[in-house]
């Protein structure tokens, strides 16, 4: 039996390195809101004050909110982590995740404006998530992963 080798494009391993330099980036960002699980509650209204979207409200539900929301995007972190650790094996759900990302993008453009939230929070949130999953998207297919 004849020993076939596997030919890597040069242009697309170029690629893939990107993406997963892209992805490491992503996963340490979104990782940080891990901080935000454990941070004390006046840290948060603080926080919450600076942004500029107003006095941080009372209640329970709030500050559930505020931590499941932050526990979630570290754990997106985790994930896109895991995810660039091998993109080739992990291409289905890479795509899942690209394509996921960028509408939820959208769907948080809908939610701020519907929210009243401050104009220069709406225009940067979620048309920011849409570059990234489309960025996602991108790098995936440049590197043929």
């Amino acid at each position: 039996m004849e020993n076939q080798t596997t030919q890597v494009d040069p242009a697309a391993a170029v690629w893939e390195r990107r993406l997963v330099l892209f992805l490491r980036i992503l996963a340490c960002v979104t990782g940080l809101a891990l901080f935000a699980v454990f941070m004390p509650r006046h840290c948060m209204a603080t926080t919450h004050e600076w942004l500029g979207v107003g006095k941080f409200p009372d209640g329970p539900i709030v500050e559930y909110l505020a931590r499941s929301l932050s526990a979630f995007y570290a754990m997106h972190g985790g994930l896109m982590w895991l995810i660039s650790t091998d993109p080739r094996r992990c291409a289905p759900l890479l795509t899942y995740v690209a394509w996921t990302t960028t509408v939820f993008g959208a769907g948080l453009l809908a939610i701020d404006s519907l929210a009243g939230l401050p104009l220069q929070w709406t225009a940067m949130e979620g048309p920011f998530v849409v570059v990234l999953g489309l960025v996602m998207l991108f790098l995936k297919t440049k590197a043929r992963v």
